[in-house]
């Protein structure tokens, strides 16, 4: 896609799924991108496959960490990005509201919305200097009440209205900002979501699976490849005039009620 050779790319906890295939996209469109992670085996893995990627073993929700990220990034984007990809998240605890672990619930904010604040403080004074553009991850939960999941609607919720404050801010300075709502993505993340709500609930694997995709139009799970062509395409000269929106990838999801 026009627009992206040769552009600068952070993405953040991007050694797998959706992060993983968003960076792969972009290196096939002749991106340059770093990526940065904790799991530091998943980082040497890719580091592996792809030798010309950039990769940092960072903790996003660590401000200090994170500002050593960038004096790294300093160094090998030579002070310069065009494109962030926020995509740090955890599904966090499931169950009803008042069973919930407050530490847990914490976390699911420190991962999932603190750590879009404390990257993002970094890269828009970079992308200020010839403009470029912002995609963070929400989901369908930061669109609909998800029962059993409250602090990740909540986190999501906020990072849809962050995003809009943020493209209101930078859309003077030619820095489009959106989010992408994924629906149900296929991959081990998942898998950890449907395990935790069987538990919670008492219901089988099979039925909490089927749940996650009955109130859609295309009673489906998207791949974690959906998301990085709309990622792409938001980032390419085709996606100039995009900015200020929620731009789902779900198979047009109707509720996450699953009764």
């Amino acid at each position: 896609m026009q627009g992206i050779s040769n552009k600068k790319v952070l993405i953040t906890a991007g050694a797998t799924g959706i992060g993983k295939a968003t960076a792969i996209a972009l290196m096939n469109a002749g991106a340059q991108v770093h990526v940065c992670d904790i799991d530091a085996a998943a980082l040497e893995v890719f580091k592996q496959q792809y030798p010309q990627l950039s990769t940092s073993v960072t903790n996003v929700t660590q401000p200090d960490a994170v500002a050593q990220m960038f004096d790294l990034l300093d160094r090998v984007f030579s002070g310069k990005l065009d494109f962030l990809v926020n995509n740090a998240g955890i599904s966090g605890p499931a169950g009803p509201l008042e069973s919930l672990d407050i530490d847990a619930w914490k976390a699911t904010f420190d991962v999932n919305l603190h750590a879009t604040f404390y990257v993002s403080k970094h890269a828009i004074p970079l992308l200020k200097q010839q403009g470029g553009a912002i995609m963070n991850l929400s989901s369908t939960a930061g669109l609909f009440g998800y029962p059993m999941r409250s602090p990740y609607a909540c986190a999501k919720w906020a990072i849809v209205g962050l995003s809009k404050t943020m493209a209101m801010e930078l859309g003077p300075f030619n820095i489009r900002v959106n989010c992408i709502c994924p629906g149900a993505v296929n991959g081990e993340r998942m898998d950890r979501v449907v395990s935790s709500i069987a538990e919670a609930t008492g219901e089988s694997l099979e039925k909490v699976r089927l749940d996650n995709v009955k109130n859609t139009s295309l009673s489906t799970f998207v791949d974690a490849e959906d998301i990085a062509s709309m990622i792409s395409f938001s980032f390419s000269d085709l996606g100039a005039k995009i900015s200020g929106q929620s731009l789902t990838v779900d198979g047009d999801t109707h509720s996450l009620a699953t009764t």
